[in-house]
């Protein structure tokens, strides 16, 4: 094995980084270290050393740096967000952030610097210290000695480095530093900002990001409906570098409290992103009404032609017209808190809860066959024989997400299986398929032209805690390697047919949408801001984002 070397840290401070990094070994540690000392006496260039090294691709687990937040001039907002989008999670606050870490065991280093310089020193001081509790998480906090973010940190008995002592420096090479160099090198360089206006969109989606968070974050104005838009899209406005992308983020989070003039330049100004918005709905809205959080999204087929329906938190089903979100009712009764939703085209809604069970009822725009015709027709129709079916599979493997067509039910679970039965046969064994090694978090199903032989077929689409996508067509070997994968857990799949052929949408945990269509290789992205819970394809193509408190009809360009 390579040995990776690291250079020399500057200002005479060996001392110092041999003892960071063993610290970073050293498992009995505390799990938060505060470098400290006067402003000025190097606090900076050794953290710049560190980080420079800790970066690097090839550097060991146990020196390894995975994010830095500068705080200076940085509000909440502003740190969570920067911190979770270099450690790929989706957070809004420092307890939300705490417990996506707490999610993954991987071993994270984070570094932040200048913490007496932030906007709300003590509410990141306690974010360090909270942080710091997880074992598998280290926390490396500068802040001046004299200051109260010093202070406030030492009640959280970290380890502290005071490099005004003189057991941190080497005393020949500071001297041989001092004589070359006259200020210390630091993380993020400051500059005089322009001025942004905070009520000019143009100005909001071109100016630094950080930056106008830090200014929203401390205005008590709405200006014009952007603080608001701006706060809820906030990380996917910190992620995407290009203003058309930032503007669609925007207005995907624009409520209809804004002033009406900012849906329109917002539009202008995202003309060359990859989507145009057909519709949002965002929590606090009246025209049409917003339809809640959306755990779980399906979109309406054959009876529910053009509607979208959406599961709450509370289990409640809405339904909506897929053109423009206006509420078209409701299920008539709520389901126990669903984690999985789908529509059958006799307008059956299936769902899967989240103690793996199915449930189903029938949507108030069924019609009940009556008179004779409900006397000659007595007995379990295919589709309730395929209910039937998959119910009692599920009674002894618990479902974890589920997925439908006009010829298809399929389930998966946590121990990596996908389970699939047909209208064709409906009261067979479920056909199954090993895919995962860990939980199946995602189903997605296309119905494909049928052969000569009448049989119809189906793809399915697997998304998984691994972060991997795969394929597979009941009856035949599942595809071997993934479709597609990356480093973050999938949160939801959404298969379609499209004028360009066949396309598959895909959410990610680290809040990235993708949307892939196969035969013309064109990847589209999109990135909300908050969780993306849900995904579903409505009839003509278009894709609907399901977020706690937002739900985004986006059309491909």
């Amino acid at each position: 094995m390579t040995t990776v070397q690291w250079g020399r840290p500057s200002a005479g401070r060996e001392p110092a980084a041999a003892a960071l990094l063993a610290w970073l070994a050293d498992p009995a540690a505390p799990r938060m270290c505060l470098i400290t000392g006067s402003a000025g006496c190097g606090k900076s260039t050794l953290l710049a050393w560190l980080v420079a090294h800790g970066t690097r691709p090839e550097t060991p687990q146990n020196r390894r740096v995975h994010a830095v937040a500068p705080l200076q001039g940085l509000g909440v907002r502003g740190a969570v967000w920067t911190l979770a989008n270099q450690l790929g999670v989706v957070a809004r606050a420092p307890a939300e952030l705490a417990a996506a870490l707490a999610a993954d065991r991987r071993p994270i280093t984070i570094v932040l610097p200048d913490l007496q310089d932030a906007a709300d020193t003590l509410v990141l001081a306690d974010m360090a210290a909270i942080l710091s509790r997880l074992e598998h998480v280290r926390v490396i906090v500068e802040a001046t000695a004299s200051s109260l973010a010093a202070t406030h940190l030492a009640d959280h008995a970290p380890a502290v480095m005071n490099l005004d002592h003189d057991q941190w420096t080497d005393p020949e090479r500071l001297a041989a530093w001092q004589r070359a160099h006259h200020r210390p090198t630091p993380l993020r360089t400051t500059h005089a900002e322009p001025s942004v206006n905070l009520d000019d969109p143009e100005d909001v989606c071109a100016a630094d990001p950080i930056t106008v968070t830090a200014r929203y974050e401390s205005s008590n104005d709405e200006h014009t409906g952007l603080r608001t838009a701006w706060l809820r899209a906030g990380q996917a406005l910190l992620h995407e570098p290009q203003p058309a992308a930032r503007a669609l983020a925007l207005l995907s989070a624009l409520g209809d409290s804004a002033d009406p003039r900012l849906k329109q330049h917002l539009t202008t100004l995202a003309a060359n992103a990859d989507w145009s918005l057909v519709w949002n709905r965002v929590t606090g809205d009246i025209r049409p009404p917003w339809p809640g959080p959306a755990l779980a999204l399906a979109a309406g087929h054959g009876v529910l032609a053009g509607t979208v329906l959406t599961a709450d938190h509370e289990g409640v089903i809405r339904i909506i017209s897929a053109e423009n979100a206006r509420a078209s009712g409701r299920l008539p009764r709520a389901f126990t808190r669903t984690q999985a939703l789908a529509a059958l085209p006799d307008g059956t809604v299936l769902a899967l809860d989240v103690q793996g069970r199915l449930t189903w009822q029938h949507s108030p725009a069924v019609r009940r066959p009556s008179g004779i015709s409900a006397l000659l027709d007595d007995g379990p129709t295919p589709v309730q024989q395929l209910i039937d079916t998959m119910s009692n599979h599920l009674a002894q493997i618990p479902g974890r997400t589920l997925t439908a067509t006009s010829h298809l039910l399929a389930v998966a679970d946590d121990a990596g299986a996908v389970h699939a039965a047909t209208l064709h046969q409906p009261t067979g064994r479920p056909q199954t398929a090993a895919l995962f090694e860990g939980p199946v978090t995602a189903l997605a199903a296309l119905d494909l032209n049928v052969p000569e032989d009448g049989t119809p077929i189906s793809l399915l689409y697997s998304g998984g805690a691994d972060g991997h996508v795969r394929a597979w067509s009941p009856g035949r070997a599942a595809l071997t390697p993934p479709v597609m994968q990356r480093p973050f857990p999938v949160t939801a799949l959404a298969a379609m047919h499209t004028e360009d052929g066949p396309a598959l949408a895909v959410g990610w945990g680290d809040g990235l949408v993708e949307h892939h269509t196969w035969d013309r290789g064109t990847t589209r992205v999109f990135r909300p801001g908050p969780p993306v819970r849900s995904l579903t394809a409505t009839d003509n193509g278009d894709l609907v984002v399901g977020c706690d408190d937002m739900l985004v009809c986006l059309r491909p360009r």
